[in-house]
C-alpha cells in the first residue's frame, strides 16, 4: 500500500470512528444502570421547584428580546455551572424588539365598560393617545370577501372573524354532535384551505399575509381577536418575523362575543383604545443557554435534552415555559450530582425565540448543521406543569420497542404510553429537517389550555410532584440515550425553512404608523 492510500485509510478510519453507521433500532439494546440513582435524585433532592419560583417570581417574563430574557440566560447558566457543568450562552439574531407599554380598552357605547384586553405583540400601538371609533365585523377570509367590505373599515375597530366557539364547562357536557361542530370551527378558522390544491393553498396564505395592511391602507383603526378561551382569559402572540402595520388587540372571549351579540341586535359598539408600545426593527443579539455534561467514550457524540426559556410576558412564563426549562435544569442537577458519567456527551439547552417561531432553536440547528449526523436525538418538554405521561414517536414507528424500554425504569412513575403520534409547536421541529430523531414527551394536560400565553400562566399552577416526576424521566431517557451501543437510525431529509420574515405583496409595502 502506498503512502497516500495510508493516510486516506487512516482517515477513513477516523471519520468512521467520529460518525459511526446507526445501528438498527432492534439491535439497541437499553442499558437501565443509574436509573434508580437518577429517580431518586429527581424525587428525594429536587430543586426544580425552588429554581422555578426564582425564574417566574424574581426575574419573571421572559420575552425574546428583553433585558429579562438577558437575565435568566445568564442565571440559567450560573445554575447549570453550579452543578458541575460546562457551560456558555450561544449568540444568534434576532429581528427588532417589542415592549408593552400602558394600555386601556373601553367600551363607550352603548353603555361604558372596561375591556379584557391587551396589544398584540409585535404591533404598534395609538402613540399613547385614545383612539375611538365603531366596531364593525367583516368576512376577510377571501381577497373577494374583503372587497365587499373594504368601505366599512374606514375609521374602524375590526373584526375579522366570528367569535370562537369556547365550551361553557359548567353546563351540559358536550355531546357527539358538539364536538363535531367544535373541530369543524377549528378546522374552518385555522386551516379553511386545507384540501385545497398547492397553488390555491399557496395564493390564499399570500391573502391572508397581506390582510393586515389592506386593513392599514383602507383607513381601519386595528383589528380586534377574540382571545377564544373562557373567564376573561387572555391570548398572546406575535413575532418580529411578522411586525403589523396598525395596533391589534387581543379581547376576552365574553367581551368579543358581546361585541358580535350588539352587532347582530342592530346596535354598533364604539371601542376607545390607548395603546404606548415600543417596537424597534433592528436585529439584536439574543442568546441560547448551553452546557453538557461530556461523554466518557464518544463525546462527540450528543444526546440535547432541551426546552425554551422565553415566555410570552401576559403572566409570568410559568408552564410555559418554565417548568420544560426548569425541568431540563433539573435533569441536569440529577445526571451530575448522582455521580453518573454517560458514554456520550448530554447537551442541555435552554432556546429563546421558540414563541416568535421556534427561531433559537433553528438557528441553533443551522449553526450546528454540519454536527448532526452525530446528534443521537433531541428530547423536549413543552407542554405545562403535567406529569410525563410517555413519549410522543413523530412518525417513527420503527423507534417504538426502543422508546418502551428506555421508559421502562420510569413505567412506575406513569411514563409508560408510547404513541406514535406526530406532535407540533416546539423546538423538536427544528432538528427533523437533518435527519436526528426528536421527540416532545406527552404530558397530562393540567389545565394547560387555560395558562397557555394567557395572564394565569404563574408559578402557583406549577405542580411539585408533577415536575419531580418530569425531571427524573427527562434524566433517565437522557442517560439511557447517551448510553446506547450505537447511534439511533436517522429519519428522513428535507430542507430546513430558513427563518425569515413573512412576505407582504409588494404593492402593500407602505410606511407604517412608526414605533408606538
Amino acid at each position: 500500500m502506498s503512502r497516500c492510500c495510508v493516510f486516506a485509510a487512516a482517515a477513513a478510519a477516523v471519520a468512521l470512528s467520529a460518525h459511526p453507521a446507526p445501528a438498527a433500532a432492534q439491535d439497541l439494546v437499553v442499558d437501565t444502570t443509574g436509573a434508580a440513582a437518577l429517580v431518586d435524585q429527581a424525587l428525594s433532592h429536587s430543586a426544580v421547584m425552588q429554581n422555578l419560583q426564582y425564574l417566574t417570581d424574581v426575574i419573571g417574563p421572559r420575552l425574546t428580546g428583553s433585558p429579562a430574557a438577558r437575565r435568566a440566560n445568564e442565571w440559567t447558566l450560573e445554575r447549570f455551572k453550579a452543578y458541575g457543568l460546562d457551560g456558555h450562552l450561544e449568540p444568534w439574531q434576532f429581528g427588532g424588539t417589542w415592549t408593552r407599554g400602558a394600555f386601556r380598552a373601553r367600551l363607550t357605547a352603548p353603555r361604558p365598560h372596561e375591556v379584557t384586553a391587551a396589544s398584540w405583540a409585535w404591533a404598534p400601538g395609538t402613540g399613547g393617545a385614545t383612539v375611538t371609533g365603531p366596531v364593525v365585523r367583516i368576512d376577510a377570509s377571501t381577497p373577494d370577501s374583503f372587497v365587499v367590505h373594504r368601505r366599512r373599515v374606514k375609521g374602524a375597530w375590526v373584526m375579522t372573524r366570528v367569535p370562537s366557539l369556547v365550551w361553557n364547562n359548567d353546563g351540559p357536557p358536550m355531546t357527539g354532535a358538539d364536538s363535531a361542530h367544535q373541530r369543524e370551527f377549528i378546522r374552518s378558522v385555522f386551516t379553511p384551505f386545507r384540501d385545497a390544491d398547492s397553488a390555491t393553498r399557496a395564493r390564499m396564505q399570500q391573502f391572508a399575509n397581506d390582510v393586515p395592511y389592506l386593513l392599514h391602507s383602507a383607513g381601519a383603526l386595528g383589528v380586534v381577536v377574540d382571545a377564544g378561551k373562557e373567564h376573561a382569559l387572555l391570548n398572546m402572540s406575535g413575532s418580529p418575523n411578522r411586525i403589523l402595520p396598525l395596533p391589534q388587540v387581543v379581547v376576552a372571549h365574553e367581551d368579543f362575543a358581546l361585541f358580535d351579540r350588539l352587532l347582530a341586535a342592530g346596535t354598533t359598539p364604539r371601542l376607545a383604545v390607548s395603546i404606548a408600545n415600543t417596537l424597534t426593527r433592528d436585529s439584536v443579539t439574543q442568546w441560547n443557554t448551553v452546557a453538557e455534561i461530556r461523554g466518557g467514550e464518544y463525546p462527540g457524540e450528543v444526546v440535547i435534552v432541551g426546552a425554551h426559556l422565553d415566555s410570552w410576558d401576559l403572566g409570568t412564563g410559568a408552564t410555559d415555559n418554565g417548568t420544560g426549562a426548569m425541568c431540563t435544569l433539573e435533569a441536569a442537577r440529577a445526571i451530575a450530582q448522582a455521580g453518573l458519567k454517560p458514554k456520550r456527551t448530554i447537551r442541555f439547552v435552554l432556546f429563546t425565540g421558540e414563541e416568535q417561531g421556534l427561531i433559537g432553536s433553528r438557528k441553533y440547528a443551522e449553526a450546528h448543521a454540519a454536527e448532526m449526523d452525530s446528534i443521537q436525538a433531541v428530547i423536549v418538554l413543552d407542554n405545562g406543569t403535567g406529569a410525563i405521561t410517555g413519549q410522543a414517536l413523530q412518525g417513527r414507528g420503527d423507534l417504538e420497542a426502543l422508546w418502551r424500554a428506555v421508559l421502562a425504569p420510569v413505567a412506575a412513575l406513569g411514563a409508560d404510553s408510547v404513541v406514535n403520534r406526530t406532535k407540533g409547536g416546539t423546538d423538536h421541529l427544528s432538528f427533523l429537517p437533518y435527519g436526528v430523531p426528536g421527540f416532545n414527551f406527552n404530558q397530562l394536560e393540567r389545565g394547560y389550555n387555560h395558562t397557555h400565553h394567557s395572564q394565569s400562566d404563574t408559578y402557583d399552577m406549577a405542580i411539585a410532584a408533577d415536575l419531580m416526576q418530569a425531571s427524573a424521566v427527562m434524566a433517565v431517557s437522557a442517560f439511557e440515550l447517551a448510553n446506547l451501543p450505537g447511534m439511533i437510525p436517522r429519519g428522513e431529509h428535507s430542507t430546513p425553512t430558513p427563518v425569515l420574515a413573512v412576505k407582504v405583496s409588494d404593492s402593500l409595502l407602505v410606511k407604517g404608523r412608526g414605533s408606538n
